[in-house]
């Protein structure tokens, strides 16, 4: 398959992860001008030794054309990849994870995604998931956003985090959140309605669950939960969006990690 990515991030850690793995078969970086940020994209592109084209501002338009509409911005620079692959590196098959390295691994973070289907939400997530150190992000393979992998709007506004995050889809959501508990997690929820966050002081092994942007954590996996836990505020509106709420809870755990 063809993937057409756009944005300086996505672009630069694209291009910076092909540097580092070797794996740049496939990749051609084309640009119109060389302003700053695109001078410092292709001087890695050439030291990784990636295809580079200069061409005009029409050429590109037209390898942008049939991305969805916020993503066709392209700033003067795009990463066109022939040939990749349905999954990507970072995608983790969860069953191995669960029996290998969350058994092994003294302290770890597991973010739960329940239904959260806006693409632009799910990249700020795994974004604020790399930036706080997520061992795992989990979602349903079912109402969510499909391949992470293949969505450029993830890509794009994840700012590149989505190469980088391990992530695992899943056919159940409710057996997986079972067996993370079974190998010895402690499972938040977060809602509005729920202890402080303040008053928390999360244990070595935590799993976070994220509700929907509509309508929350579903029934089931809040049965699951240890405790149910929310962010205190004071604005006049009524809860923080998802992803906003998500890089809150994560910098929390993470804090409290380094104490």
């Amino acid at each position: 398959m063809k993937q057409t990515i756009t944005g300086f991030h996505a672009i630069e850690e694209k291009v910076r992860s092909a540097l580092e793995s070797g794996k740049i078969e496939g990749l051609s970086l084309y640009y119109s001008k060389t302003g700053p940020r695109v001078k410092k994209i292709l001087d890695v592109a050439h030291t990784a030794g990636i295809s580079v084209t200069q061409c005009d501002v029409k050429a590109l338009d037209s390898l942008v054309q049939n991305l969805p509409e916020v993503l066709r911005d392209h700033r003067g620079i795009v990463l066109v990849f022939e040939g990749a692959k349905t999954s990507s590196d970072n995608e983790v098959n969860f069953d191995t994870w669960i029996a290998g390295e969350a058994l092994s691994e003294e302290n770890s973070t597991v973010l739960i995604l329940d239904e959260i289907t806006d693409p632009h939400n799910v990249g700020a997530i795994l974004r604020s998931s790399d930036q706080f150190g997520v061992d795992l992000v989990v979602m349903p393979q079912r109402n969510s956003v499909g391949n992470v992998s293949e969505n450029d709007i993830i890509a794009r506004s994840s700012a590149g985090a989505s190469s980088y995050v391990p992530f695992s889809v899943v056919k159940n959501l409710n057996r997986a959140l079972q067996k993370i508990k079974e190998a010895g997690f402690w499972i938040y929820g977060a809602d509005a309605g729920g202890e402080s966050v303040q008053k928390l002081k999360f244990p070595s092994k935590t799993a976070i669950v994220m509700g929907s942007e509509g309508s929350g954590i579903s029934r089931l996996l809040e049965e699951q939960c240890d405790s149910i836990i929310s962010i205190p505020t004071c604005g006049k509106i009524d809860s923080l969006n998802v992803s906003v709420a998500t890089g809150v809870l994560l910098y929390e755990r993470y804090r409290q990690s380094l104490s």
